[in-house]
């Protein structure tokens, strides 16, 4: 018999609870924890569920006071009517392909740059990067102007090739080459060197060891930078004009009757719409999205 199973009892009698038992506080803990998670969560979830509880409202009672968190008659023809009233699927089919887009070139030029930054030594490549870092110091509004003059030069105004080239060359996609080349420094120069034993190139080097290890850092990119191209208004705004070429969040502001008022409701509905493939990237990468901003900062 075993000293524990003769303890047990001693101290089941002098305490009056078993050796294994949790202690009282420590009982009430992990249930103060959620609460405080769940009270904490009231100003981030207030607003979504508002904004889905209002779309499915009559347009009159959408900014009523108290707001109607419960709909007793859901107005499903609002969806409807956000669809069949404005070119909205149009709209978001834009949206959807120029992120796509967007975000493979951003992964695909943000790995080659960081790749190159983190394991090809070249004169001059530190100043260089951090001379590509002050980018993300620009504000997109002081290069606006000139990008807009750019671009009307070359007679590409209202069409989506600015929409597209412009983060995946310009200043937008600097982040995304910061967070390939801190996690590819934390690759071990052995794998190189074991890859350079069986005959890999540097291009073999880059595509064969170094990218498939950096999974969790491409997700991340992907995510930020889908996020970033699907939220764009500023750019679609100055370079679009044909309703047909907008994005969605500059056709969510084209939700008005014949004299200039908001449909509240509709837009709501369609604001709806806009939130799922945001909630679906994230769902499916946001494992690999904080392990690649956890690794982004290992190594300087």
């Amino acid at each position: 018999m075993s000293p524990e199973t003769l303890t047990a009892p001693a101290e089941l009698a002098v305490t009056g609870r078993s050796a294994n038992a949790p202690a009282p506080a420590g009982r009430w803990k992990k249930p103060l924890l959620y609460l405080v998670m769940l009270v904490l969560a009231v100003p981030f979830v207030f607003p979504t569920w508002w904004m889905i509880t209002s779309s499915l409202l009559p347009e009159n009672e959408v900014l009523s006071y108290p707001p109607k968190l419960f709909p007793t008659h859901p107005q499903w023809s609002n969806y409807r009517a956000a669809f069949a009233n404005y070119p909205l699927a149009h709209q978001y089919f834009n949206s959807l392909y120029i992120a796509a887009v967007v975000t493979v070139g951003t992964m695909v030029f943000a790995s080659l740059s960081g790749y190159a930054f983190a394991r090809i030594p070249f004169p001059g490549g530190q100043k260089l990067f951090l001379l590509i870092l002050t980018g993300l110091l620009i504000p997109s509004e002081v290069t606006i102007i000139p990008l807009f003059k750019l671009v009307d030069r070359l007679g590409l105004t209202d069409t989506h090739w600015p929409l597209i080239v412009i983060p995946i060359l310009g200043a937008p996609s600097v982040l995304g080459t910061f967070v390939m080349r801190q996690f590819f420094l934390t690759v071990p120069d052995e794998l190189e060197d074991a890859g350079r034993i069986d005959g890999l190139g540097r291009f073999g080097l880059y595509f064969r060891v170094a990218l498939p290890l950096a999974r969790p850092a491409l997700a991340a990119v992907a995510i930020f930078t889908f996020l970033n191209s699907w939220n764009m208004y500023l750019e679609p705004l100055v370079y679009e004009t044909d309703k047909r070429n907008f994005t969605l969040p500059v056709a969510l502001t084209q939700y008005t009757d014949a004299y200039g008022a908001h449909l509240w409701n509709i837009q709501l509905a369609a604001s709806v719409t806009t939130v799922v493939p945001v909630l679906i990237v994230f769902i499916v990468a946001q494992r690999h999205f904080v392990e690649g901003l956890a690794q982004a900062g290992l190594k300087g």
